[in-house]
């Protein structure tokens, strides 16, 4: 692969973010590069077997709710075959049995492919006791089980990649229509952790295009209504703070992304829509030097955030409403409102924005705060692992 060097990056305490870096070419070949190895030329090589040693370490979570199977095993196609991929769904149980018909298409698929996975439902006995065991309480709700959610889904699978022994998670989600999208979203995890000069980071994708039929025509929109206003926000909170205005951050919503494991275990998180978003926020508040942090190791090593523009359009399951759109809205900036960090004017801002767009009502005083995770850090996870019966979740015998 070859790649554009990020011509820019916005430092804020220990936290290092990139610019958007672009792709040249997916196969960058395998001749040596004598002519272009010139410290300064501006485009980098990132050759196979760089790309392969990470993808060996790396597990590709794919978090699943009720979408069509064909669309799963898409996704599971394009995933490079070095890569471990875990499958988190929180599909309905009955009247129709979804996750066991998803079992079965997965299974088959890896047996032809000849691939090892592991497969979970969140909401089940085995995974919850995972974190009972582990010390971890919560993740779980009243019943005792894994909490409904995406984000959920999403750390109960970075415990499962952790147990197996992974240094790097990525993240693709299933509802995306072109296998070949989902190769190159992989390959640029891999192209960012090469880049990488410390063991904390995350590599986020920037689509290239979102394509939607405008007049019975595809139209090429570079950014959705989410992203735009994500962005918008999380770059007004940087700027605040470092005294310049920046426009440094195009991934405030990317679903699309991948930790360093030592990242994903020292990060917090929060529920629904607002995960992806709160990544920056809570980068900003542990690792920014304003707050007090209690991972000083990370403060020492500090923490690279790259940014990659996908060459593929994404195509992905038809938009699920404006209602849909809203809450991953409130979600996205109710994070940035009730962090520490967020001056008064800055709320200010948010509350009109969100009154503006009747996502939430004019009597409403503030968002709604989502539910916070702490981090993983403190988990057991040699108790943990105890208790997890991979023979029964995966096709893999011995782990």
């Amino acid at each position: 692969m070859r790649i554009e060097l990020p011509v820019n990056a916005e430092r804020f305490g220990s936290n290092l973010f990139y610019a958007v870096q672009k792709v040249f070419e997916l196969d960058g070949g395998i001749d040596t590069d004598d002519a272009f190895s010139n410290p300064f030329h501006v485009v980098r090589k990132i050759s196979a077997e760089e790309l392969f040693a990470i993808e060996r370490d790396m597990a590709v979570i794919i978090p699943i709710k009720d979408e069509r199977l064909r669309l799963l095993e898409g996704v599971l196609c394009g995933i490079p075959h070095a890569c471990f991929p875990i499958i988190l769904s929180n599909s309905q149980r009955e009247p129709i049995d979804r996750y066991r018909m998803e079992q079965a298409m997965v299974d088959n698929f890896c047996r032809f492919a000849k691939k090892k996975y592991a497969m979970f439902h969140q909401r089940s006995a085995d995974l919850a006791e995972v974190f009972k065991k582990g010390g971890y309480h919560d993740l779980l709700g009243e019943d005792g089980l894994v909490r409904n959610g995406k984000a959920e889904g999403m750390i109960a699978a970075i415990v499962l990649a952790r147990l197996l022994g992974k240094k790097y998670i990525g993240f693709i989600d299933a509802d995306n229509f072109f296998p070949g999208s989902v190769l190159e979203y992989v390959r640029l995890f891999s192209a960012g952790f090469s880049q990488a000069k410390t063991e904390y980071s995350m590599v986020r994708v920037q689509w290239h295009s979102k394509p939607k039929i405008i007049d019975s025509e595809l139209f090429f929109a570079r950014l959705g209504r989410v992203t735009r206003i994500t962005n918008q926000f999380v770059n007004q909170l940087l700027s605040l703070h470092t005294g310049f205005e920046s426009d440094i951050i195009l991934t405030g919503n990317a679903g699309e992304h991948a930790m360093s494991m030592d990242l994903a275990l020292a990060l917090d998180y929060s529920s629904g829509f607002s995960v992806e978003t709160n990544h920056f926020v809570n980068m900003l508040e542990k690792f920014g030097g304003v707050l007090p942090t209690t991972h000083p190791e990370v403060m020492r090593n500090g923490v690279e955030v790259f940014q990659m523009q996908s060459r593929n359009p994404h195509f992905h399951e038809a938009t699920k409403g404006d209602d849909h759109l809203k809450e991953m809205i409130e979600g996205s900036l109710s994070v940035l409102y009730h962090s520490p960090l967020c001056p008064e004017t800055l709320k200010k801002e948010i509350l009109h924005e969100l009154k503006r767009h009747k996502i939430i009502s004019a009597s409403k005083k503030e968002p709604t705060n989502p539910r916070r995770y702490p981090s993983l850090s403190k988990m057991n996870f040699e108790k943990a692992a105890k208790v997890l019966d991979w023979e029964k979740h995966s096709n893999m015998p011995n782990v």
